[in-house]
């Protein structure tokens, strides 16, 4: 009998324990918003914010998951901020930007503890981790820190890198925004623009390492897909008249709307062409159409975000491989090498030109970026040259580049199919 009651009680302390986690998930970045916006520190309100999370983990076992569990953690974090600043000495110097009297702020008001300019804080909190004095790879790691809600550990997991390395990053990027100086606050004017295309890179670095692993076992990782989205879907709703967010957005959603017909069933990739168009998301799509839509009625059909938009809308829109409007595709791959000029916008563009009007006149463009010293060890490269050679009949070439490819790839999904395709060239090579 015993027995059976500690195990309940064991059983009881586990989910207590994975709501407390699943609330920081859901609270946390608001919660270190709002915190952010106390104490002028973003390094600091993480703390804070961590020991209200460490409090819970405490407390909720016993008392069960409150009924506002945001705000009971927001009320612990005030209180214990209001207790290290009487410690230094400094709550008079703070009061006024606690914005409460120490009697208030002892017995906040839970119900309205996290209503306070909560869009306004995480729009700061955005801004803030993606700040340009940071470092891409920093910048990456402190959003998904702080705006989605991920562990160190979780962080090091999806990039494949060492979580002291990650952990460095996140305690150095903290470090510099605050030997910085850097505002907690939304830019304004010109700014705004600059630092707005920051916070979106960032958001669609994320998307990407989900969507395309650059490295490890995995051709994708779902999670990192989902968190960006969420975090694009978030922004959205913070700067609705901003239309390279819902550009950002529309993209993204069609792009995830892809994810299942991606993998087959041994988690090898499924290439584009090859895809079971009847397990796209329908749903993705239709939220990922009507962001463009938003996006092109504020002005923004040109902007990069709607440009690579309306190239995933052509595909989402074809119900066959045969039906894509590849024309379509390569004059908007050349505005977008207009917009952003790059050579992996030029070798998309390749590969556009190559489905609407042949392959040689792909490989014709192809060529000409082989001396790229940018893609010399990008291996999407060779990969696509190979493709080309391969449809014109030179598979002796075709397998040396999808060989030089695989070489050049860190994703073992990948670099098994390119060694497939490989082989295939020599099965096909004429006697």
């Amino acid at each position: 009998m015993t027995e059976v009651i500690e195990s309940a009680a064991v059983t009881d302390n586990t989910q207590a324990q994975r709501a407390v986690h699943a609330v920081w998930r859901i609270e946390s970045a608001r919660l270190i918003a709002g915190l952010a916006r106390m104490v002028r520190d973003v390094g600091q309100a993480e703390e804070l914010a961590q020991d209200a999370l460490v409090a819970a983990l405490e407390k909720w076992p016993v008392s069960g998951v409150p009924d506002n569990p945001g705000a009971w953690l927001m009320a612990t974090a005030k209180r214990r901020a209001i207790d290290e600043m009487r410690r230094h000495k400094l709550l008079a110097r703070k009061h006024e930007e606690l914005g409460h009297g120490l009697e208030e702020a002892e017995t906040p008001d839970l119900d309205a503890a996290l209503d306070d300019d909560v869009g306004d804080d995480l729009l700061r909190l955005v801004f803030t981790s993606c700040h340009p004095v940071l470092s891409p790879e920093a910048r990456v790691a402190l959003t998904l820190r702080l705006l989605g809600g991920l562990t160190t550990e979780e962080i090091a997991r999806a990039f494949l890198v060492p979580e002291p390395t990650v952990a460095q990053r996140i305690v150095r990027a903290k470090r510099t925004l605050a030997e910085k100086g850097v505002p907690f606050e939304v830019p304004r004017g010109a700014e705004l623009a600059t630092r707005l295309a920051s916070v979106l890179e960032v958001v669609y670095l994320i998307f990407n390492e989900g969507y395309s692993a650059t490295a490890g076992d995995d051709w994708m990782r779902p999670a990192l897909c989902e968190d960006a989205l969420r975090l694009g879907r978030i922004l959205a709703e913070l700067v609705p008249n901003e239309p390279e967010v819902h550009g950002l957005v529309s993209l993204m959603e069609i792009q995830a709307s892809r994810a299942r017909a991606r993998v087959g069933p041994s988690g090898e990739p499924v290439l584009l062409l090859e895809q079971n168009r009847a397990l796209w998301d329908q749903l993705l799509i239709r939220r990922g159409l009507a962001a463009l839509e938003r996006a092109e009625k504020l002005g923004g059909a040109q902007g990069p975000y709607a440009v690579q938009a309306a190239i995933a809308a052509c595909h989402a829109r074809a119900r066959t491989p045969e039906e894509t409007d590849w024309s379509r595709i390569a004059t908007l791959y050349a505005l977008l090498a207009q917009l952003v000029p790059s050579p992996v916008v030029e070798l998309n563009r390749a590969v556009a030109l190559s489905m609407a009007f042949g392959p040689a006149v792909g490989l014709e463009l192809v060529e000409q970026l082989k001396a790229e010293p940018s893609l010399k060890s990008y291996h999407l490269l060779p990969s696509v040259r190979g493709d080309l050679l391969q449809k014109l009949g030179r598979f002796q070439e075709a397998r040396a580049e999808f060989e030089r490819a695989a070489s050049l790839t860190r994703n073992a999904r990948e670099q098994a199919l390119l060694l497939a395709r490989a082989a295939a060239c020599t099965r096909e090579r004429p006697s």
